[in-house]
């Protein structure tokens, strides 16, 4: 809860401002308490974050926000309930189910747009009667009041911001012809993202959003959201994308709810710092309550001492008490272990390895040294599990080769395969892990499991019964009993929650052996990759750079092609008469032209040098100017509601940004050059 000055702080801008309110809910299942004493608040245009450990209640926060689920003690005399600013469209991604597979993708989409096609008819209606009767006012004011509907309705675009936003998620426009029914659940399930996002309600609930995302869609997703003009409210494991979107962040813990101002890193540093005070006050509290106890006991049986001492029992009495603090809840999973053999220095060479099913996805070639971790990422449908399933042998390559190393024994974890298990749903997990090994005893099956926080009672749940998460860590655990020196995984993050992407980071960052995974979730890629394979549009290259030092050389890479362009349109003047001498850039340097001395002219280097940081200087000039022009663009109230034409402007003005610093560095080599040739 926020202190006594917080809250006296909002509450004079509350009602003006306040969507939504909760106050005080209680909701239990049964007899079990799910969310206890809730107090929860969307303003404006916030973007807010639910964070908490799995089976904590942040979907049923959701569903109560929604309306599916009701308070359990609204019939009680506390002050509770659920109040709203107005009417408020609330926007939910439920479970999809498409009653019509018949019915195309764009026939789907354009049902979102009902109360759009209602204003453009009725506008019709108005302009026809107009015609017939020459001017009315009360037409005309309905006419006007309908124009502006369709301003706020993004009605003129509604067609551009449908193929747009179809794209983004991965699909070409032809697929909006297809039938709805062609596509896979999971395709599916986008197409109902894509509908909840042209809706633009008032609050949109947006439950793991990122999951089976790829990371161009992630990224432009966060775009769209940062600039989106109402409330988001976001339950998410997707640590980065929370750090870029999010303005207020709500943690459940121990069925109770608590508001911290800021992002995901802003929330967790809060919490340390409140736990922290909470544990000194309490500490404080305890030994001047306990000195006051002493002081009572030892004097009030003394007369003269009686009032003192009843003072003080009443000093003790109407203290407010300090909660003694509960260490945050980061009870996960904890097992390490040392891989069976060692395997040799060559753990996997991929050479011209042609991947598919049907038809050829892509064709890759890489070397994995051991105890490398190379991470896997790119575009969905570009073959990432593909290749996986490749190298374990599930299907066969469609070309080239590829050789696992000497002493190499694998592990497999698929995130599709342990959370959608055929696995009979009666069935204990102790029973589950035993079919697989069956010669462990009881105790080693329970303390296998028991390190994938399976302990006591939980080891007699039912197949049935696991959540998402739970499948996932039953598959790790099963999976991490042989001991295999090479880890090949797929989304093993999808389902899990923050503390368990920790544990399994922290896992495999001291892990002896080798690991190649996939995933999407660029904060676990970032903590635990030493090197990426980048599955592009047309190719498919290895980096061996961290995935920091990897966006890095993507950003020069985009920047060189950008100068490059610009170079290419300018007159190049003396830069053709020294040719196959050049830097990265594709200019020479003056260390290029000393080794090919027969090129070697002092003159002549000093005064393309000097044309050279005249057009820089005039690129810089122009490009600052292109940049503040963009930064008043970005200012116009009138684009406040455009997220596309926002989007647009915001990218340009990154990429001017970006192109000064590459041009700032071109000056200072030209310059640095200049000096070593005498010119100051």
């Amino acid at each position: 809860m926020e202190d006594g000055k917080d809250s006296k702080k909002q509450g004079s801008s509350f009602l003006s401002n306040m969507r939504y309110q909760i106050k005080h809910a209680l909701v239990q299942y049964g007899a079990n308490t799910i969310l206890e004493d809730v107090n929860f608040e969307i303003h404006d245009n916030e973007k807010i974050a639910v964070v908490g450990r799995n089976g904590c209640g942040k979907t049923t926060l959701l569903k109560l926000i929604v309306g599916d689920i009701h308070m359990n003690n609204l019939d009680s005399d506390e002050e509770c309930g659920i109040m709203m600013a107005g009417k408020q469209e609330i926007g939910f991604l439920r479970q999809i189910s498409f009653p019509d597979g018949e019915v195309t993708v764009e026939e789907e989409i354009k049902k979102t747009f009902a109360p759009i096609f209602v204003c453009e008819k009725r506008m019709g209606e108005i302009e026809t009667l107009l015609q017939q009767e020459g001017e009315n006012q009360t037409l005309l004011y309905e006419y006007d009041n309908l124009q502006k509907r369709m301003e706020a309705l993004r009605g003129y675009s509604w067609k551009q911001d449908m193929e747009v936003m179809f794209q983004q998620f991965g699909f070409p426009l032809e697929d909006l012809q297809r039938p709805i029914g062609s596509f896979s659940g999971g395709q599916q399930t986008k197409v109902a993202f894509i509908k909840l996002l042209l809706s633009r309600p008032d609050i949109m609930l947006l439950d793991e959003p990122t999951n089976h995302l790829d990371l161009p869609t992630i990224e432009w997703l966060e775009g769209y959201l940062k600039s989106y003009d109402k409330a988001v409210v976001i339950v998410s494991h997707d640590r980065m994308f929370l750090d870029r979107i999010i303005d207020v962040t709500y943690e459940i813990e121990y069925h109770r709810m608590k508001r911290y101002p800021g992002n995901y890193t802003a929330f967790l540093k809060r919490k340390e710092e409140d736990l922290a005070k909470q544990e000194k006050d309490y500490e404080l509290q305890q030994k001047e309550i306990q000195r006051l106890t002493e002081w009572i006991e030892k004097w009030k049986n003394t007369p003269t001492k009686v009032t003192a001492a009843r003072s003080k029992q009443m000093a003790i009495e109407h203290m407010v008490k300090i909660e003694k603090p509960r260490r945050f809840d980061t009870k996960t999973f904890h097992m390490m272990f040392k891989p069976r053999l060692e395997s040799y220095s060559d753990v996997l060479i991929a050479k011209k390895l042609k991947i598919g099913y049907d038809s050829e996805l892509s064709q890759v070639s890489f070397h994995l040294r051991k105890k490398e971790r190379l991470a896997i990422i790119g575009e969905n449908g570009k073959g990432k599990s593909t290749l996986l399933k490749t190298l374990v042998e599930i299907i066969p390559p469609l070309g080239g080769s590829f050789t696992i190393g000497q002493n190499v024994e694998y592990g497999y974890f698929d995130q599709q395969k342990a959370v959608v298990d055929d696995a009979d749903p009666k069935q204990s997990v102790l029973d589950n892990f035993w079919d697989v090994y069956p010669d462990m005893k009881r105790e080693e099956v329970r303390s296998a499991l028991g390190s994938f926080l399976f302990s006591g009672e939980d080891v007699e749940k039912l197949m049935g019964q696991l959540s998402g998460g739970e499948k996932v860590r039953l598959a790790l655990c099963k999976m991490m009993q042989t001991k295999p020196n090479l880890l090949i995984l797929d989304e093993p993050t999808n389902h899990m929650d923050i503390m368990g992407k920790q544990a399994l980071e922290q896992m495999l960052q001291v892990f002896e052996g080798t690991v190649l995974f996939v995933s999407h979730d660029r904060y676990f890629i970032k903590q635990v990759a030493t090197g990426i394979l980048e599955f592009g549009k047309d190719s498919v290259k290895q980096y061996d750079y961290n995935y920091e030092e990897y966006l890095i050389e993507k950003q020069k890479q985009e920047d060189r092609t950008k100068i490059q362009a610009t170079n290419n349109k300018a007159s190049l003047g003396g830069n053709q008469s020294v040719k196959n001498v050049s830097n990265s850039n594709g200019e020479p340097t003056l260390q290029d032209v000393f080794n090919k001395k027969e090129y070697y002219n002092p003159g002549k280097i000093k005064s393309r040098l000097i044309k050279q940081l005249e057009k820089y200087e005039k690129q810089l000039a122009e490009s600052e100017e292109k940049a503040g022009e963009l930064k008043l663009q970005l200012m116009d109230p009138a684009l406040a509601s455009d997220y596309h034409k926002l989007m647009e402007l915001q990218n340009a003005l990154d990429e001017e940004e970006h192109l000064q610093e590459s041009l700032l560095e071109r000056m200072l080599e030209a310059e640095t050059e200049l000096e070593e040739l005498g010119e100051v």
